[in-house]
């Protein structure tokens, strides 16, 4: 039996604001970048080092109507998903680019990005 697993779990706070595009079908699709960090204590130096990777996230249609509504730069998301790797050509130059599908998206912060009282603190 071969089996596959192409799952993502992500927390994380948004780089820019979402950028949206809404098709006259009604359809929708917002792109937004999302910034996770972790860090550790160098075995050599002794000192904390950060580490930040950045993942591009794709919401369509009624997730994207939300994130537009609720997300904005700095908010803190968890996002659950699927990697999707598809190549574009610019100016005869065929590029790649990876991004997460999001199928679900918890707003961590509020509004004004504050941390929502009854959310789970997930830094510790």
């Amino acid at each position: 039996m071969s089996t596959s697993v192409n799952k993502v779990i992500l927390v994380g706070n948004l780089g820019t604001d979402v950028k949206s595009h809404k098709f006259n079908d009604g359809n929708m699709v917002v792109n937004f970048p999302v910034a996770t960090s972790e860090s550790y204590i160098n075995r050599d130096t002794g000192e904390k080092v950060d580490v930040t990777d950045w993942h591009n996230i794709t919401a369509r249609n009624k997730l994207a109507e939300l994130c537009e509504k609720f997300l904005k730069k700095g908010s803190k998301v968890y996002i659950e998903g699927k990697l999707k790797t598809r190549k574009f050509d610019d100016n005869g130059v065929t590029k790649h680019v990876t991004e997460v599908i999001a199928d679900n998206v918890l707003f961590l912060s509020n509004l004004i990005g504050k941390p929502l009282e009854n959310s789970m603190d997930l830094d510790d």
